[in-house]
């Protein structure tokens, strides 16, 4: 069993003393400060130009990456906090001996939250693809022979997750430990707590996809322990049991895209708004105040009402499957999503179902999402011939163009996989505005 006390870890990397809670300066505490420190990362801002659903959008009212991220970590916050009075109340001493306050649940839910997506390579979960394709079945498929396995699977399963993790950890240019936020909310963050093989070892929802690259197992595995997270060796070697808060993360992610991503579609003109209307209202029709509802007289300011009390609805219903199953996710052994064991889950699915259909199948997604594939895998072409034939000591002039932007990267006696590692974190670092310029670049266009 998973024990709260080791769970809400103010733990950062290097630290020699430990940080108890009790001892926190109130106006700034460390959950918090792991918030700011991703507000005013780079990651964090680019952002602002990569692809949530609608690629290359120039759209205004479009979510990107950093709008939904932020309302993600609005919406986990609430979570957090709600999720954390109960909490105290079942566990009285966390608060009276040790310090901690509902608070802390909801900024550390926060910052994991808006954290969710730093990984992400531009153009969407297309993104993602495009990088694991060229690996698989592209040009990236002559390194094979040189890769260990779970090397390998790292490449073709290329997850932004994973990425996430090593975005938020790594040691670069002379910084220590990357943002150095809190072992808690690094936790929180591990959506997928095991490294990529093997693949789907249960139907445990912790195993779905990976969050750890073999580079960054040491450290992953330091921060799992220090939490006193399970191990789930017998099922998943150097796999874990989720930390519980990344339950309410995952939460405020689903809750987001299911009713934003679906705003968005009809904004777009993608769901017919009156059709949407109803769907909505099926959500939310015990809770709906039908004389303020029918005093709005335009559709957008109806639909605006209904995507709030929507995610209010969801947010109550979260906490509460939450609350009821504590001691199963401390256990290791609840194996859902929190919104599948929703009484609600199947108006989620209708409206799921719709989004799939009418905004992630349609043409504009599709067209753009067949441009960025085809961008990605150049450039990754491109990266890794220049890094193969630097470690070979036979790069050309153009080449070491190429690199430049590796300064103070570059190592001849670095491993295949570690050269195709950076080839990869820097492509996935890219927005979508900046990679279609790089790929205009490639091809001649200034």
């Amino acid at each position: 069993m998973m024990q709260w006390e080791q769970l809400l870890s103010l733990k950062r990397q290097g630290d020699s003393n430990k940080r108890l809670r009790i001892e926190q300066d109130e106006t700034r505490l460390g959950f918090e400060v792991d918030y700011d420190r991703i507000i005013f990362s780079s990651a964090f801002r680019s952002l602002q130009d990569k692809t949530q659903v609608i690629p290359l959008s120039k759209t205004s009212f479009v979510h990107t990456r950093l709008t939904h991220s932020l309302e993600v970590s609005v919406v986990g916050r609430s979570l957090g906090r709600a999720a954390g009075k109960a909490i105290l109340e079942k566990h009285p001493h966390l608060a009276s001996t040790l310090g901690y306050r509902f608070n802390d649940f909801g900024a550390i839910v926060a910052a994991a939250a808006l954290a969710h997506d730093i990984g992400n390579p531009p153009f969407g979960h297309s993104g993602e693809k495009a990088i694991g394709d060229f690996f698989r079945n592209g040009n990236g498929k002559r390194f094979k022979a040189e890769l260990a396995a779970a090397e390998y699977q790292d490449l073709v399963a290329f997850e932004g997750n994973a990425n996430g993790f090593k975005m938020l950890t790594e040691t670069k240019h002379g910084v220590q430990g990357g943002l150095r936020l809190s072992y808690a909310t690094l936790g929180a963050f591990m959506k997928y707590p095991k490294p990529s093989l093997p693949v789907k070892p249960t139907a445990h929802i912790a195993d779905k996809k990976f969050g750890v690259f073999q580079k960054d197992l040491p450290f992953f595995q330091e921060v799992a322990e220090e939490l006193g997270l399970l191990s789930r060796a017998s099922d998943s070697p150097k796999g874990y049991a989720r930390h519980p808060l990344t339950y309410l993360v995952e939460a405020a992610d689903d809750i987001c895209y299911t009713i934003i991503d679906f705003e968005d579609g009809i904004n777009l003109g993608l769901i017919e708004e009156e059709f949407a209307l109803e769907y909505l209202i099926k959500l939310v029709q015990n809770r709906i105040q039908t004389e303020k509802y029918h005093a709005l007289t335009k559709v957008s300011d109806r639909l605006a009402y209904l995507r709030s009390l929507a995610v209010n609805t969801l947010i109550q219903e979260a906490v509460e499957v939450f609350v009821t199953h504590e001691e199963a996710i401390l256990a290791g052994t609840f194996s859902e999503a929190l919104l599948d064991k929703s009484s609600y889950k199947a108006q989620i699915d209708d409206i799921i179902k719709i989004s799939v259909e009418k905004v992630y199948q349609s043409q504009e997604v599709i067209d753009k999402e067949i441009a960025g594939y085809k961008m990605l895998s150049e450039l990754l072409d491109a990266y890794t011939m220049a890094f193969e034939r630097y470690q070979n000591g036979e790069e050309r002039h153009y080449d070491r163009l190429l690199l430049h932007s590796f300064d103070g990267e570059l190592n001849r006696n670095d491993s295949v996989y570690e050269f195709l590692m950076k080839s990869c974190h820097y492509v996935s670092r890219l927005t979508d505005g900046n990679a279609l310029q790089l790929y205009q670049r490639l091809n001649g266009q200034l």
